[in-house]
């Protein structure tokens, strides 16, 4: 009995701290930091994803109306100049808009602060990416997380069964297996497909890694599920399944995720100016 409570407490560790850091990391979390600006500190935090139809919006509070802001923006990986774009100050917050592209469609921005002669570049040297998608409905987004909590909680309580002197695997196998399936192939693609109109974007039709780790973690529960009616020491197998889920999953939520292409719309209008 004692032995199960540990095993729950660490499975759930694991599982939170894997979780977190894998999004926390990754290429959508917002970016925030501050700066000082004749002496005063700006808190700042800028977004890296943006859902819906609507224009971005990019706010630095100040507090200090002698503080004035531009907006640089450019559309991602092209060779575009840069659009200024000059901030407004109201109710002690510096706002300017970017407009809304295309599903996928990345802009890059910065912002500038200026007081008297001191300029100041917010982030600093690199410039904010942020992805423009579609919304996708809580109903769709509580479920997926819910059901990847899930099976990662079960993948590492699984694995940790390995150390018991009776281990026994068959129920957070399985549990791992369906809420797998049920989060990461069925509410999975939905948010895919919500946020940027595809399916899927993994192996062998794209190199999203979200993707590709979830069908990786598939793969190796599916063979330590074989492995646990066949091979001789099975509890192994499910080790090696649990240990790939953790690995897989540590790597940042949406590298290498959906982008739009601009050279392809450029072609096909016949466009080269940034549009507005």
């Amino acid at each position: 009995m004692k032995q199960s409570v540990l095993f729950w407490i660490l499975a759930s560790i694991i599982t939170i701290v894997s979780l977190v850091y894998q999004r926390v990391t990754g290429p959508t979390y917002a970016v925030s930091g501050t700066a000082q600006v004749k002496g005063k500190t700006i808190a700042y935090k800028f977004d890296r994803s943006h859902p819906g139809p609507t224009n971005a919006t990019v706010e630095v509070k100040t507090g200090d109306q002698s503080i004035n802001g531009v907006l640089f923006w450019k559309r991602y990986k092209t060779d575009d100049p840069w659009t200024q774009v000059a901030m407004t100050f109201t109710d002690g917050v510096l706002r300017a808009e970017m407009p809304h592209q295309p599903v996928a469609g990345k802009l890059m921005y910065r912002v500038e602060l200026q007081q008297a002669d001191e300029r100041v570049s917010l982030p600093g040297a690199d410039p904010i990416v942020i992805r423009f998608r579609g919304e996708v409905s809580l109903w769709i987004v509580i479920p997926h997380v819910f059901a990847m909590f899930c099976a990662f909680l079960f993948s590492a309580r699984a694995g940790l069964e390995f150390f018991s002197k009776e281990p026994k695997f068959r129920t957070f196998m399985y549990l791992t297996l369906g809420f797998l399936v049920l989060g990461g192939f069925i509410l999975g693609p939905l948010m895919q497909y919500f946020s940027f109109n595809v399916w899927w974007t993994g192996w062998p039709f794209g190199g999203d890694l979200t993707d590709n780790k979830t069908a990786v973690a598939l793969i190796a529960w599916i063979v330590a599920a074989i492995a646990y009616s066949r091979a001789k020491n099975p509890k192994r197998w499910a080790l090696a399944a649990s240990i790939i889920m953790i690995v897989a999953y540590l790597i940042p939520h949406s590298v290498l995720g959906s982008e739009f292409d601009y050279s392809k719309m450029d072609k096909q209008s016949g466009q080269t100016e940034t549009p507005r």
